[in-house]
């Protein structure tokens, strides 16, 4: 038995909350039914967060909660009327963006991976060849995912630390579609973003940390794998950065940032808000795979009248099924393009290039060589958001 099972059999649980941990589950489990469209509180107490290992046998199937909608009120109706409904290749960013310059949006809810990045220069987990996990031959690592397993960093945690330091934050910048969605924040349509990154660059392009939740952690913090006990960030850092394993001074374990690893509690901040995705009126999924559970669930908690509009490579999750449901939209290809796009049917497209701009160059500006990090550029931030054009 690892160290780290010894440990959480030793922890303390709180009676009143059951654990939602980050591990390798098949969702096709009779126990893992994703949850209807109602009571996301008593949902996410429900679910794991899990890897999908045969998410191709999803393809084809109607879950129950994919029914068409039928209180769609009549304007909306008016508004999401196609020829070719969700699936018309270009009629999704029109539609939608109808709907936006209508008033009929003014919750939307983003949830968003790691095909945000790529254009930053970040590879993405899974695209073939040139994805994460296709790249961790050196490592020497049993299974691609064990790189990020709780228990084989407490047997092993060399892999993880040197990939570590690669993954921390400082070395890349925002790119077009972080912006747009600090857009929707500036244009008080933002609700929340539910991020699956750990990259910060949500953060770093200027969303408010009250509009961001990092379902997945970040590298801001770290604590002992062990004994959670509070670490310094820098100081752990330091130590990766220069091959050595941060040891806590209480347990002697391993400490590491807080990121949430397969088999790791969710942060807290994941549940706080629970009220998001009812209350949405537009659900927006950009650049993932929805593979990791319960954030591809979450997709599933909006109410079955609210619009979901993908942005993405591929279809993925509900978006497989065929024909698609009334009120799912895509828009497919590569994500910056798809984005863009969607900026110019709105008229958005020279704010953010404004907005773009001037925040590069308060970064650059903000940024120590030395350190490769970045002060804090609020009042900038707040001076860019009072000049960035009057709000649709």
């Amino acid at each position: 038995m690892s160290k780290a099972k010894s440990s959480r059999e030793r922890r303390v649980v709180q009676p009143s909350m059951t654990r939602v941990t980050r591990s390798s589950v098949n969702l096709q489990d009779p126990q893992h039914i994703k949850p209807s469209a109602s009571g996301l509180v008593n949902d996410l107490s429900l679910m794991r967060v899990s890897e999908q290992q045969a998410s191709s046998t999803r393809k084809g199937k109607s879950p129950k909660d994919c029914n068409t909608p039928k209180n769609l009120s009549p304007s909306t109706k008016s508004a999401l009327s196609s020829p070719s409904g969700g699936s018309a290749p270009n009629g999704a960013l029109a539609t939608i963006s109808r709907l936006i310059k209508l008033g009929r949006v003014r919750n939307i809810v983003v949830v968003a991976g790691a095909g945000i990045s790529t254009a930053s220069g970040i590879p993405d987990f899974r695209t073939p060849g040139t994805g994460l996990y296709a790249n961790l031959v050196k490592y020497d690592i049993p299974y691609p995912e064990a790189i990020f397993n709780i228990d084989y960093f407490s047997d092993n945690p060399h892999p993880f630390f040197s990939l570590a330091k690669e993954l921390y934050p400082g070395y890349h910048r925002p790119n077009y579609v972080h912006y747009f969605i600090r857009m929707l924040h500036q244009k008080g349509l933002l609700l929340r973003m539910y991020t699956q990154n750990i990259d910060g660059l949500e953060n770093l392009c200027g969303i408010p940390d009250d509009k961001l939740v990092e379902a997945h952690g970040n590298f801001a913090t770290a604590a002992c794998h062990l004994c959670y006990s509070p670490y310094p960030a820098e100081e752990a850092k330091q130590a990766i950065m220069n091959d050595k394993i941060p040891i806590c001074t209480f347990c002697a374990g391993a400490v590491k940032p807080n990121v949430v690893f397969f088999g790791e509690d969710l942060p807290v901040k994941y549940f706080q808000h629970a009220e998001d995705f009812p209350k949405a009126d537009l659900l927006m999924i950009m650049g993932t795979s929805l593979k990791i559970e319960p954030f591809a669930s979450l997709v599933n908690t909006v109410k079955s009248t609210v619009p979901r509009l993908l942005l993405n490579r591929d279809p993925v999750g509900p978006f497989e099924r065929r024909p698609p449901k009334r009120g799912d939209y895509m828009e497919l290809g590569d994500l910056v393009d798809s984005v863009r796009k969607f900026a110019d049917i709105l008229g958005w497209h020279s704010e953010i290039q404004h907005l773009m701009n001037c925040h590069e160059n308060t970064l650059f500006y903000n940024t120590d060589p030395n350190s490769g990090e970045n002060s804090d550029s609020s009042e900038t931030d707040s001076r860019i958001s009072d000049s960035s054009g009057p709000s649709n």
